[in-house]
């Protein structure tokens, strides 16, 4: 039997994963059980991850894989249980952005727009251009895409490094909390996590090191949400 907190951490945690493919920060679960500190939030998920329900991806910063769920969710939800993930299997980070190694062969596959290159850092200018990426079908869902190189490093709590491929599913609307391409003052372009606050655009890093950034609405567009990364291992 899981405790309250427990029961909500794990729904807040597989809520997330489906709406935006990347685990929420502490800072975030923290605001969502409305717990005084961070070390609450380590406890809940030390627990959960001792009893199978969780585990902490290796060598990647804030990511978290739910191995299975309380009954209830899944009754809500309406699908079997998750079956837990081989430990040694290193190929597939389920509900994470999908990210393979290298490029593989796959029996469809697509060939998206690769659009210059995007900040996951200060703003800069998402060039457009010619040339394609030849991506899996199996990693997109409905809708046009395309994508982009990223560039910097203040996306890597969410498993985002520089150098990696971001596949956008083009869209003008997201909700609080997604992963977006943000075009700003209608010239440079960043990939960050959008919220509003008090009437402003804020556009959030995953990196402790960066400070959120403020605009007015009209000078955000946003072009794209977060579909998946591929990555180049050299």
């Amino acid at each position: 039997m899981l405790t309250r907190k427990q029961h909500e951490l794990i729904r807040f945690i597989q809520t997330r994963l489906e709406e935006t493919g990347v685990s929420p920060s502490f800072e975030e679960m923290k605001e969502a059980l409305d717990l005084k500190s961070k070390s609450g939030v380590h406890r809940l998920i030390s627990a959960l991850e001792e009893r199978g329900f969780i585990r902490r991806l290796p060598n990647r910063a804030r990511a978290l894989e739910v191995l299975r769920e309380p009954e209830d969710i899944t009754r809500t939800l309406g699908r079997a249980p998750v079956a837990p993930a081989p430990a040694n299997d290193a190929r597939i980070i389920t509900r994470q952005p999908p990210v393979l190694t290298a490029f593989t062969p796959a029996n469809d596959v697509i060939e998206l727009p690769l659009h210059g290159r995007i900040a996951a850092g200060v703003p800069i200018e998402a060039l457009e251009g010619q040339s394609t990426l030849p991506v899996p079908a199996a990693l997109l869902g409905s809708g046009e895409h395309y994508a982009l190189e990223v560039s910097g490093d203040s996306m890597i709590e969410a498993g985002i490094l520089d150098g990696d491929y971001a596949l956008i599913r083009r869209t003008d609307i997201a909700r609080d909390g997604e992963i977006v391409v943000a075009l700003v003052r209608g010239e440079e372009a960043t990939l960050k996590y959008l919220r509003r606050e008090k009437g402003l655009v804020r556009l959030d890093p995953a990196n402790s090191a960066y400070q959120p950034q403020f605009y007015q609405p009209a000078e955000v567009q946003v072009q794209g949400k977060l579909a998946g990364l591929l990555r180049r291992y050299h």
